[in-house]
This record gives structure tokens, C-alpha cells and sequence, in this order.
């Protein structure tokens, strides 16, 4: 549903009515910014910049009791980031990594993105997105701004992928954040082995087509490729066995090992169930261009492949330094928001030597450093960190009622936020992975029966709760459903 603007506050929303845009009648679900002030009533608003594991928990977890929680974001829905993978090779759909963030009634979502931030008015600047009309799953500005009241913000803006200036990487390689990619690349794996079945197709070509270059020996990078795998030796095989011989993976990484949050001994048997599965390991591989054919290493020169999928870290985003540089303390580099114990950022002067926290603005997840400590760029952190800030905000509302004070709610009293690590883990392909929690590591079938159940158990819906674990049985008796669309 495309976004409306009616004297440049009609924004999208929850009530059905007719809307009267440019001469002709169009039925949306619409709300006013004044009617969205109507419905706040003498509840905080709590604006929430980002839809991710920071931002969409937080929305869930505050007591609408006390707080409006507002979503700004062009991505309308919240991406299951663990499963991705999954759903690029079709062992699952791409429903089942997603929850919309209107999910829980009242949640209101403006689908735009934040431009500016004013700390003294307390507003954000925000311009509308639109479905582009040339590409298919990419958002677009619809160039119209208009200004949102807050009385608490909370910057869960995530952060973007690394790409370190590699020459082509943006335009030829392939992400994997969000489902547009993931349906980006279960098309384009779709697309080579049917090139490949062509007649015409050269024995050179064939073996192009079907080299899979995975850049990155992270989680999500070892992921990919062990889930690449299972499609590869499952159904693809079956479907085309006449390419079965050519088609191969490569996993190339700038660090002399794979895995290297794990424990060697993890590492070395990732390594060496990649090595039974025929999974190439290039690690101490620099890689300095990609094309529309191949990926030049500074090692192995020009290097054949069909399609090269990017996984190599994060990289701020853009927002932080257009929208809050000199207003907010940020870390030596730049990149991250400073907060304190109670995730609150802070203030500068205007000669930037001078901080203070602020009671009314927090910030979450991957755009966030806690006290320049650097804690793991990963969901489980965005997510506790979205827990407790709802928690806490619930508490203080709650006590804050009780004790009849005027004024906004604050924070400072509370218990401080600490991190507690519930362990990592990984999925090595053959249902087999590992996992590790502190100096407990376990791997093999049992570590895969491990990390499924942790994943659908952190499953937000009952709906996908349900259907995660019917897919997973289907597709293994019935095998996954390889229609390019």
C-alpha cells in the first residue's frame, strides 16, 4: 500500500477510510498525525527508529498502559535474521522469518525513514517511503517530509554491510539481511543450474555457473553455505544430475580461521565436515574485486563463479553521522551511539568536550556501544538490550504513577543493563552444527537438534512457531520447493 500525504500529514495507519489524493478516491488504511495524537492521550510516545531485533522488541515489550509506542521504519515488518539462510535455499519460506510490526495491536508503524532528529523540539524529520516501481522489494523515498512529536526516542537503527570498499561488491554480490536478498539469491542459484541444463552451455561455463563463492567465514557466511549445501546434495542433484560434477562452494576469509568467536577445537571440526562436504576453505584470502563473473583475489588472481554472496561484517549506518553527529556522543570512530548502564545517549556541547546523559533518548542494538565497551554486533544483544529497556521504562512508568510525580518518566534509579551471553552457535550443513556456551561446547547431531529448537522456540508468533517445524518436515520428506519466482 502506497503512503499518502494530505497536507503533508496523512500518514499510513489503522483506520479504514476513503483518502482523496489528487483528484481520485483511493481506499487505504490511513491515520492523521493528529489523530495518532488523539489516540496517545496522556501516554508517553515513545518514537522507535528501526524494525529490527532492537526496535521491534522494544515496541512489544512496552505497556501500552503507559507508553504509545511508534515504529518508524521503511521496512513494515521484522526480519528473523537466523533464518535467512534458510529461506535463501527454500528449506523454508520466506513468511516464516518474518513477523509484520503490527503485529501486536497497538503498535503504530510509519513506514518512512528518520532524516533529522531535534533534541530541544523533540521531533523527528522523517520522508515517506514507497514500493519503487523499477525494482522489485526495493523501498524508495516518495520526497515529501513532515515532522513526528516525541516524548522518549529510541535510535534502533541497525547497522548496514561491510563492504570495505571492495570495487563491485554493491553491484555485484549478493547480502544477506533481509529477504528481498534472500529471494534475490534463491532466484539467482535457481537461475544458474538452468543456464547450466541448457544444450548450448559450454563445459567452461557449466563449471562458472556452478561455483558458489561465499565471502566471509562468519556465522553467516558458514551458515549459508552449509544450508547451499543440503540444497545442492539434497534436491538439486536429483533435479539435474547431469551437473552434479560441476557444481561446487568456496568460502574465502581474510583471517586464518573460520569461526573465530569459537573455540579452535569448533573451528578445526567446522573445517573438517566442510572438507567431507566437498566445501573449499580459502582463509587468509584477500579479496579485492567482484564482477559480474568472478572474484579477483589478491592470492588466486581471477576466480570463476556464478554467483559470490557478501557476508563480511557490518558497517555503521549512514543515519548516525547525517542525523546525529555533534548532537549525540558517538565512539572514537564514529560509528556507534555512546550510552550509559541504563541505555541512555548523551548530549554534547558545542564544543564537544562537555557529555551529558539525556532521560529521554536511548539507543539499542548494533548502532550502540555501552560505555565504549564493544559488545557482539548479533541479535541476542539487540534483544536483550530491547527487553530490559521495556522492562525498565514499565517499572519507572509504574512507580512514577504510584508516587503521583509530575513530569516525564525517567530511568536513572533503576538497575543497570548487563549483557549475559547465552552462547553462540552455527549450522554446519548434514544436520550437524555446533554450539558453544562459556566453556560447555557441544557438536555433531545433537548440536543441530540444539540450535533448531533454540530458534524456533525464540520464533516470535505461534503461527510461525507452527509452520517453522511443519516446513522443516515437509521438505525433508518431500524435498524443498526450488520455483524461481
Amino acid at each position: 500500500m502506497a503512503t499518502i500525504l494530505r497536507r503533508e500529514t496523512c500518514v499510513r495507519g489503522v483506520s479504514r477510510r476513503a483518502a482523496v489524493c489528487g483528484g481520485s478516491i483511493i481506499q487505504r488504511r490511513t491515520f492523521s498525525l493528529q489523530e495518532l495524537d488523539e489516540k496517545r492521550g496522556t501516554r508517553e510516545r515513545v518514537v522507535i527508529l528501526g524494525s529490527g531485533w532492537g526496535g521491534f522488541g522494544l515496541a512489544r515489550q512496552l505497556d501500552l498502559r503507559h507508553y504509545q509506542p511508534l515504529i518508524i521504519t521503511p521496512r513494515t515488518y521484522f526480519v528473523f535474521t537466523p533464518l535467512l539462510a534458510s529461506t535463501a535455499v527454500g528449506t523454508l519460506e520466506f513468511r516464516q522469518a518474518m513477523e509484520h510490526s503490527r503485529s501486536r495491536p497497538g503498535i503504530e508503524v510509519i513506514r518512512a525513514w528518520a532524516e533529522q532528529i531535534d533534541l530541544s523540539k523533540k521531533t523527528v524529520t522523517v520522508e515517506g517511503a514507497v514500493q519503487s516501481k523499477d525494482k522489485v522489494g526495493s523501498v524508495i523515498g516518495d520526497g515529501k517530509q513532515f515532522e513526528v512529536g516525541w516524548d522518549k526516542a529510541v535510535v534502533a537503527v541497525g547497522a548496514f554491510s561491510q563492504t570495505f570498499g571492495v570495487e563491485g561488491v554493491k553491484d555485484h554480490a549478493f547480502f544477506l539481511k533481509d529477504v528481498a536478498d534472500a529471494r534475490a539469491i534463491r532466484r539467482r542459484i535457481l537461475e544458474c543450474f538452468e543456464e547450466a541444463a541448457l544444450p548450448t552451455a559450454s563445459e567452461a561455463r557449466k563449471k562458472q555457473l556452478l561455483h558458489f563463492a561465499v565471502v566471509g567465514g562468519g556465522p553467516t557466511g558458514i551458515e549459508f553455505s552449509a544450508e547451499l549445501h543440503d540444497l545442492l546434495s539434497d534436491d538439486l542433484t536429483k533435479l539435474y544430475p547431469s551437473l552434479a560434477k560441476y557444481h561446487r562452494i568456496t568460502v574465502y576469509d581474510v583471517a586464518p580461521r573460520i569461526l573465530s568467536m569459537f573455540d579452535t577445537s569448533l573451528a578445526k571440526y567446522a573445517e573438517k565436515v566442510f572438507s567431507r562436504q566437498k566445501i573449499s576453505i580459502k582463509t587468509s584470502h584477500h579479496v579485492h574485486k567482484v564482477n559480474s563473473e568472478a572474484v579477483h583475489t589478491r592470492e588466486d588472481g581471477e576466480v570463476l563463479v556464478g554467483c559470490v554472496v557478501w557476508s563480511t561484517g557490518l558497517a555503521p549506518n549512514p543515519f548516525l553521522a547525517k542525523a546525529l553527529k555533534g548532537k549525540l556522543q558517538m565512539d572514537e570512530r564514529g560509528s556507534k551511539i555512546v550510552v550509559d548502564d541504563h541505555l541512555r545517549a548523551s548530549s554534547m556541547d558545542e564544543r564537544g568536550s562537555t557529555s551529558w546523559p539525556l532521560d529521554d533518548v536511548f539507543a539499542i542494538g548494533d548502532c550502540a556501544s555501552l560505555g565504549g565497551q564493544e559488545l557482539p554486533a548479533t541479535a541476542q544483544v539487540a534483544n536483550q538490550q530491547a527487553i530490559w529497556l521495556g522492562k525498565t521504562l514499565n517499572k519507572a512508568a509504574v512507580r512514577k504513577a504510584a508516587e503521583g510525580k509530575p513530569g516525564p518518566v525517567k530511568v536513572q534509579d533503576e538497575k543497570k543493563f548487563r549483557f549475559r551471553s547465552l552462547g553462540i552457535m552455527a549450522y554446519l550443513g548434514g544436520w550437524r552444527a555446533i554450539t558453544q556456551s562459556g566453556s560447555a561446547e557441544l557438536k555433531g547431531r545433537m548440536a543441530w537438534v540444539l540450535w533448531r529448537t533454540a530458534y524456533l522456540t525464540k520464533s516470535v508468533s505461534w503461527r510461525n512457531r507452527i509452520l517453522i517445524p511443519t516446513l522443516w518436515f515437509t521438505n525433508w520428506v518431500m524435498g524443498r520447493d526450488i520455483n524461481r519466482f
